[in-house]
Formats: structure tokens, sequence, C-alpha cells
């Protein structure tokens, strides 16, 4: 039996660039760059008064306010002041969705960051706003597997593929944990999703300029990229303004000591669902929890 082609931390990390073409962008993600089908991402930086102008074409799109303010002119309506959080731990984002067809324009109010992202889609959505004091928030896990988690886009939202979530984790603390995948779509036999095919990114940022975290990427026997003579083991150091890439397979993260960690997670692929597997060696651990970390919620 033929050894599978190992992908490497190198695969799974993108870091920051420095594009003297387009000066503002902090980082991308292209379905061709990343090896999958869906998910194109892009952070960005603005200064006062510039903007940033693009269309949709046959995707659907969400921008999503890291820190700053900005107004959004589209062919499909304007949304005043949208943002205004100092950074991404001071509280959750604004959500604009857009859909295909769509021609619009970031204008600048107060220097800041975004980030936005789109896939394919064949459907017709309206395009809203969603404001941080609408955004669902909870605390998952416990004791130092507790995080925060701010549902930006959650599955049953009124779109095509997306799905974005918001996660906080404190200093020392593990997230996505117990391990979990979602690199198969399984349907029971009563109908219901067990399992759904999904790409995923992790964008990162830290509460300081030198945090990391350490971020596993991991596939089984039950993975089509294993089946296929390829896996992934991989122990990616995620710092600030790096990206994830997760094509398949389990997914864990840690929070270096001293440091909260922020991740953005986009999601799309078979269904707009979080429907996902645990490892399980590790899911024992969900039934270990005593007590929720009093740090949380964040804010």
């Amino acid at each position: 039996m033929a050894i599978p082609r190992q992908y490497t931390a190198e695969d799974l990390l993108v870091r920051p660039v420095a594009d003297p073409l387009d000066p503002d962008l902090l980082l991308r993600v292209t379905p061709q760059s990343a090896g999958w089908d869906f998910i194109f991402f892009e952070a960005r930086r603005l200064a006062e008064g510039q903007q940033w102008s693009f269309a949709t074409g046959e995707n659907e799109l969400a921008f999503v306010n890291l820190n700053g303010r900005y107004t959004v002119h589209s062919s499909r309506g304007e949304w005043l002041d949208i943002g205004g959080r100092v950074n991404v731990f001071a509280g959750a984002a604004h959500v604009l969705y857009l859909p295909r067809r769509t021609e619009f324009t970031v204008q600048c109010l107060e220097a800041g960051e975004f980030a936005v992202t789109w896939v394919a889609t064949d459907e017709d959505h309206a395009p809203f706003l969603t404001k941080p004091e609408t955004i669902p928030t909870s605390i998952r896990g416990g004791d130092n597997a507790s995080r925060q988690i701010n549902d930006l886009l959650p599955p049953g939202s009124p779109v095509h593929r997306l799905v974005l979530v918001e996660v906080y984790t404190p200093s020392g603390n593990w997230s996505s944990y117990p391990p979990h995948k979602h690199d198969v779509h399984i349907v029971a036999a009563d109908g219901h999703l067990i399992e759904s095919d999904l790409e995923e990114v992790y964008f990162y940022k830290s509460d300081k300029p030198d945090g990391y975290a350490y971020q596993r990427v991991y596939t089984d026997a039950h993975s089509p990229l294993q089946q296929a003579g390829f896996a992934i083991d991989a122990l990616v150091r995620a710092e600030n303004n790096c990206a994830v890439l997760i094509p398949e397979g389990y997914h864990p993260v840690v929070s270096a000591p001293g440091y909260t960690t922020y991740y953005l997670n986009v999601l799309a692929g078979s269904a707009q669902s979080l429907a996902n597997q645990d490892d399980p060696r590790y899911a024992w651990v969900k039934n270990s929890y005593t007590k929720q970390d009093d740090r949380l919620p964040l804010y």
C-alpha cells in the first residue's frame, strides 16, 4: 500500500501579504490557492475617506467589520455607519449579506479592517444587515475548553451556502474541541443531516501583537482525501492576521498562555449547516466538564 502524500503546515497556513498593486489587502484565499471548490476570502484595510468597490457576480457575499466604521452603497441598497467596535475583542460584528449580481462600494468613515467572503450560488436571496445587538452569543464547552461563540450567519439564515461564526478562546484554553470534522455529507434514514461536507477558513486575531495559537488538522481513514491517497496531520502556528485552511479533517485549536485568541470561521459546502462528528477517541471529554471559565463571556 502506498504511503499517502502528507499535507504540511505550510500547505494550510496563509500568511498576510504585501501586494504593491493592492496595498489595502491583508490576506487572500481563493479556491485555486486553497485547492477547493467554494470559498473566496479576503481581509482588507481602509484609511478614513478611502473606498473599495467590488461586484458579487454569480456569488453570494458577506461583509464583516473587524474594526473601523463604514458605509456601503450598492445596486441593492445603502447601509450607513456599519461597525464602530474598537477591535474584535470589544463586541460582536456587523454582518452585511449581499446576493449575486450586486455592485457595491465600501466607504470608510473611520480607519479599520474588514473581511469579505463569497461563494458561488444559483439562488437569489434578499440583502440584509445583522447588527451586533441581535447576534446570538453563547458559551460553549467547559473548564479549559470554554470559549465564546458569536453566530454571525448561523444555519437557518436566509442564504444559500455561507455560514459565519466568531470564536473567542481565552489564554491557555482549547476550542473546536473535542476535535470534530465535517468532510462527508451523511444523511440519516429519517432524513436528518448527520454531517455536512464543508470547506472552512479560520482567520486569526490575537489581543496582543505577538500572540498566537496552535491548530492541529488531521484526517482519518474515513476522509475522502485520505481514501484518495492524501493525508493531513499538521500542527499549524497561527499568528495575528493569519488564516488556516481546513479542506478536510479534525481541527482543534489551543490559545497560547497569556493571550486571548479570536478567529472568524467561514464555512461553505454541501449544506448551510454545521453538522459535524467528533473524533470518537475524544468525544467523552464533553461529559467531563464541571464548570464554565469565569473569564467568559468576554463582553
